[in-house]
């Protein structure tokens, strides 16, 4: 009976690390809950039910083998790519963004899955290509291509802070593949040479993200009024917080998206440092385990998986947070397994378990 094969199965899952991801998921729930002035509508019980769900989702995802992702990286690249094209045509718009897909039981953001499927097909492209072509024309225009076409249907949808992630995945995977550094140091000077260029083809609302960014102070109740909020519920929470249901940030109103891309200010000024704590270990130690499954795997694809996966979580948590304290602009980013959101949860779990997926077979050899 011990001996069984779904218990050896079992065994192989990282279950440190499970808990660690349910344990964010749990104090997301008392966030929510508190968020709403101690009510488990609208978000809390909705969030309960997918974390639930999507959790099981990567448990599953856990098992697909890797020479399926590796099979199947370019025909899910090439379905997400389709799902963008789609959103340009028959999106629903949303917040000020066409950026959904409306299914009649369910609203799915693909960009949201770009962010998976950029890593997938470029580490398979470069677990491929000998190493001598990497950094020739031959093994640069491919990558760049792929990582363009997405960003640019994102853009116009328009969403900064996700095209911004899924250029940040696929540069990740170019840098880790063994693209020359000075290649990356040509390509920023040029992007700072057509940056005038780059900021007439932004939208009036982004330039004011950026300028208010710079000078929050400039505009406290207009374009500054986010940040100048969040900083305040940060600011108040101190060192242990105000307590749970004490927040006044996000009960009196004053806190603008407290569920979704400001969900840790919220967090902080009822939790305090303490809670903040809570979040940055909890996914240091995730994001720790990712970096040596990626160390301990043989194969290039699931080396350069498992690093580019774990660099767009890393993204996530660095521009979310950086945001809610002033220290980037507002792009609205949220923050994994904390904020209220199906597509972004979704996104986030599904990474984990093929992260473990990884784990699970790190020193199998995958051959052509």
């Amino acid at each position: 009976m011990l001996d069984a094969p779904w218990l050896q199965r079992l065994r192989q899952y990282p279950w440190g690390i499970i808990l660690a991801v349910m344990a964010l998921g749990g104090f997301s729930l008392v966030i929510l809950y508190s968020a709403a002035a101690g009510s488990f509508e609208p978000w809390a019980s909705r969030h309960s039910v997918r974390l639930a769900v999507l959790l099981l989702v990567m448990l599953v995802v856990a098992q697909v083998p890797l020479r399926m992702w590796i099979d199947y990286a370019y025909v899910l690249y090439g379905a997400v790519l389709v799902a963008l094209i789609g959103v340009e045509a028959l999106g629903a718009i949303k917040g000020g963004g066409q950026r959904w897909l409306d299914l009649g039981f369910i609203q799915l953001q693909p960009s949201e899955f770009m962010k998976i499927a950029i890593v997938l097909a470029l580490a398979r492209f470069y677990h491929y290509v000998p190493r001598p072509f990497v950094t020739r024309f031959v093994g640069l225009w491919p990558p760049l291509l792929i990582i363009a076409l997405p960003a640019a249907l994102v853009m116009t949808q328009p969403d900064l802070g996700t095209a911004l992630a899924i250029c940040f995945g696929g540069v990740s995977i170019m840098f880790l593949a063994g693209v020359r550094l000075w290649l990356f140091l040509s390509a920023g000077a040029a992007i700072v040479a057509a940056a005038p260029i780059a900021w007439t083809m932004l939208h009036d609302y982004q330039k004011r993200r950026i300028a208010i960014f710079l000078d929050p102070a400039s505009d406290p109740l207009g374009a500054g009024y986010h940040i100048t909020q969040s900083k305040i519920a940060i600011g108040s929470g101190g060192l242990f917080g105000k307590g749970f249901l004490s927040g006044t940030q996000s009960h009196l109103d004053y806190l603008p998206e407290p569920q979704t891309d400001f969900i840790f200010a919220t967090m902080a000024e009822e939790w305090g440092l303490l809670g903040g704590a809570f979040i940055i270990i909890g996914f240091g130690i995730i994001l720790a385990w990712g970096v040596r499954v990626a160390l301990r795997a043989r194969a290039p694809f699931s080396r350069l998986a498992a690093m580019g996966l774990t660099c767009t979580l890393f993204f996530y948590l660095a521009i979310n947070m950086m945001m809610v304290m002033g220290l980037a602009p507002v792009v609205g980013i949220p923050l994994p397994l904390i904020s209220y959101g199906g597509s972004a949860m979704m996104t986030v779990l599904i990474l984990l378990g093929i992260l473990i997926g990884i784990s699970r077979e790190a020193r199998e050899t995958l051959t052509p």
